[in-house]
């Protein structure tokens, strides 16, 4: 795929020094793009590949890519959107890139030993500002059949709350599509669950906010922590460090770790990690659609 972020991982792994080649449906006539992967595949030693195409594509591509033998390390973007069973080999990660954000790092670290009471995390933007030059209506983000929509979107909460908390145990949801955005995808929702280490997180997605806002605050017996993602800052009790990150610094973080094998791997996400937030994504659906709590059995 070489969407919006298709090109981001191009850019960032041309950079790094690697050739890159690209598979794409668009006609863009240049030797280092094809058509199809089975052509790519015979003419290029491909040890590396991203699946940044539209969520709902994920598995057709999955299944085509082992069905030709590929066996090299694999990224899937967010989320997977497995609807089936496959086998996979072991090396494919899920592009849950903001876990190497050195705020989420060195909060995860701070948290070790720590009993966590609460944690209350937001992010919204309004999605006519998402991207530029680009139709709001006619981006993947807002057909709920193309996998649009804040709980694939915005996914990126429930796996870093994951990582940093455990895995759920109970959950509640509210929401939907309610504004008068031109879609037909969830535009906010609200999730109230419990994991292995925190009692009680409270979590809002929207496509609604103008002020663009990404945030968690989290309390312990001793602390509150405060961590802005979007403005790069850490506030612990009442001393504020920012932190200089580039725009694809988490990007870049991630496909070294992952092509080099590098001592940060071990926080990539595993497609098994991958798997239990499509899970969650789901069970949140499902307790949206019957109203009632669900729990992790």
């Amino acid at each position: 795929g070489y969407g919006s972020i298709g090109k981001r991982h191009s850019d960032v792994l041309n950079n790094l020094g690697y050739k890159v080649v690209v598979v794409s449906r668009r006609n863009f006539k240049r030797s280092n793009f094809y058509s199809n992967i089975e052509e790519a595949l015979s003419k290029e030693d491909i040890q590396y590949i991203v699946i940044a195409n539209e969520t709902n594509m994920h598995l057709h591509t999955l299944q085509k890519l082992n069905y030709l033998g590929y066996r090299g390390k694999l990224l899937i973007e967010k989320p997977l959107a497995l609807t089936s069973n496959i086998n996979f080999h072991p090396d494919i990660f899920v592009g849950y890139n903001l876990r190497f954000h050195p705020i989420i790092q060195k909060v995860k670290k701070m948290l070790r030993n720590t009993k966590v009471l609460s944690v209350n995390c937001y992010v919204g933007q309004y999605l006519p500002t998402w991207r530029p030059n680009t139709d709001y209506t006619k981006c993947y983000s807002a057909s709920k059949d193309l996998g649009g929509g804040v709980l694939n979107d915005l996914s990126h909460e429930l796996d870093y709350l994951l990582y940093l908390f455990g895995d759920w145990k109970k959950l509640v949801s509210f929401g939907g599509k309610k504004s008068n955005l031109k879609i037909d995808s969830y535009d906010n929702m609200s999730i109230l669950f419990s994991t292995q280490k925190a009692f009680n997180i409270n979590l809002e997605l929207n496509y609604l906010d103008r002020i663009i806002q990404r945030y968690f605050i989290i309390n312990t017996d001793d602390l509150t922590i405060k961590a802005d993602l979007f403005h790069n800052s850490l506030q612990i009790n009442d001393e504020v460090q920012y932190f200089k990150v580039e725009r694809n610094l988490t990007y870049l973080k991630q496909h070294i770790a992952i092509l080099e094998n590098s001592y940060d791997i071990k926080e990539a996400c595993t497609l098994h990690e991958g798997i239990r937030c499509d899970n969650m994504i789901q069970k949140i659906e499902k307790s949206l659609k019957e109203s009632k709590w669900i729990y992790n059995e």
